[in-house]
């Protein structure tokens, strides 16, 4: 792999910056932490330039680029603000993806698009009060009935949830097959649709703006047609679109990383103790060495697991690495910039303790850290390192 970004990657990167310097102000961050409501006018401010679109094929109105391309945006956005990037970023969250790799053309068609204009936004309905990131079983249970599924269940944690306009729910629909996992499937489902409720979260402790709800399902009756691929094929699915989502949530995290750091080391060089910049004592200037040392790590890694998705090469160890060490780097260096500012620090006028809020998300969701753990020791049990 070549790590050095191509001058159009360059050229995403640095737009995707100057949008984000502009618009991600430290008073409209402050004010959407916290009201924890999602930035509607920004994230259509953001599809109308193509920033929410970036993997998504032409055809359906997105940019044509990959998953590295995508990252790289995310990475700009939550760089400078956490709480308005993350949410900026997970508009799109998985449904138009699963769409592309295993939905009907008239599917594509219905729901990709208004996606990528920003007119639409989805959400990705698989966690449940009882199970958290086991996706192997599902208490949310879809039956046939003639030409239509009734669904009943509930999900939990749902990302978009209170705004989302399109639903992809994954649902139980064997209840006899053992393992229960080779039972489970994917179903597209419209907000409005009767039986279908929705009830928002509140009092995050971090990435605020990005709103997240639960769902209730009460006899919600879909045609057939939403089925999304083939039936009981969902497990499988799932586990592909978490593949995507964990390089994106590396990126989320190298992002928090580097905003705190560059914080932390503006703060150093001004902030002056017994005559001199705090930033030529050793105590801190090893931490800030410390810091950038680990996003560079972090950075390659996931861009490395970015590359390989684009290359049709998905590795599921790298990826699981990518996730678990940047979401770590993310914790550990917004912690070491709070102790860099001090008491000041601790406030959030500074930033940095938001950032620092921020962070611990990219250690739980899209599978926690002791998930992906569990990923790279049986990849490492199966294959080695090679």
């Amino acid at each position: 792999m070549n790590f050095e970004l191509t001058d159009e990657q360059t050229t995403i990167k640095k737009a995707a910056r100057e949008f984000c310097e502009k618009e991600f102000t430290p008073e409209l961050a402050l004010e959407f932490d916290e009201k924890e409501e999602f930035p509607m006018e920004l994230y259509r401010k953001a599809a109308k330039l193509g920033f929410t679109s970036m993997r998504f094929p032409e055809e359906y109105g997105g940019q044509g680029y990959g998953v590295l391309e995508d990252c790289l945006v995310t990475e700009e956005m939550c760089r400078v603000d956490p709480g308005l990037g993350v949410a900026v970023t997970l508009g799109t969250l998985m449904f138009p993806d699963g769409l592309l790799k295993h939905g009907t053309e008239e599917q594509r068609r219905r729901y990709i698009p208004p996606l990528c204009t920003g007119e639409k936004i989805c959400a990705a309905a698989f966690s449940e009060p009882e199970h958290g990131s086991d996706i192997t079983r599902m208490d949310t249970i879809a039956k046939k009935g003639g030409n239509k599924w009734v669904i009943n269940g509930s999900k939990e944690f749902i990302t978009n949830a209170p705004f989302a306009d399109f639903f992809c729910v994954l649902c139980q629909t064997d209840l006899k097959v053992t393992p229960s996992h080779r039972g489970e499937s994917l179903f597209a489902i419209d907000r409005g649709t009767p039986g279908l409720d929705v009830t928002k979260l509140n009092g995050k402790m971090g990435i605020k703006p990005c709103v997240t709800g639960s769902l209730s399902l009460s006899d919600v009756k879909i045609p057939e047609t939403n089925l999304i691929g083939e039936l009981n094929k969902g497990f499988y699915y799932a586990l592909e679109l978490f593949d995507g989502t964990r390089i994106a949530v590396a990126a989320e995290a190298v992002g928090m990383a580097q905003g705190a750091l560059e914080r932390a080391l503006n703060y150093a060089k001004e902030r002056k103790q017994f005559g001199s910049p705090i930033i030529q004592f050793q105590g801190v200037s090893f931490k800030l060495a410390e810091m950038a040392m680990k996003i560079e790590t972090a950075r390659l890694i996931t861009y490395k697991a970015a590359w390989l998705y684009d290359q049709g090469k998905m590795d599921p160890m790298i990826t699981a690495m990518a996730k678990a060490y940047a979401s770590r780097v993310a914790m550990d260096v917004t912690d070491e910039a709070i102790q860099i500012h001090g008491g000041y620090g601790y406030l959030a006028d500074y930033h940095v303790e938001r950032f620092h809020r921020c962070a611990k998300i990219t250690e739980i969701y899209e599978g926690t850290t002791e998930i992906q753990k569990l990923t790279i020791i049986r990849s490492l049990l199966k294959r080695g390192f090679s």
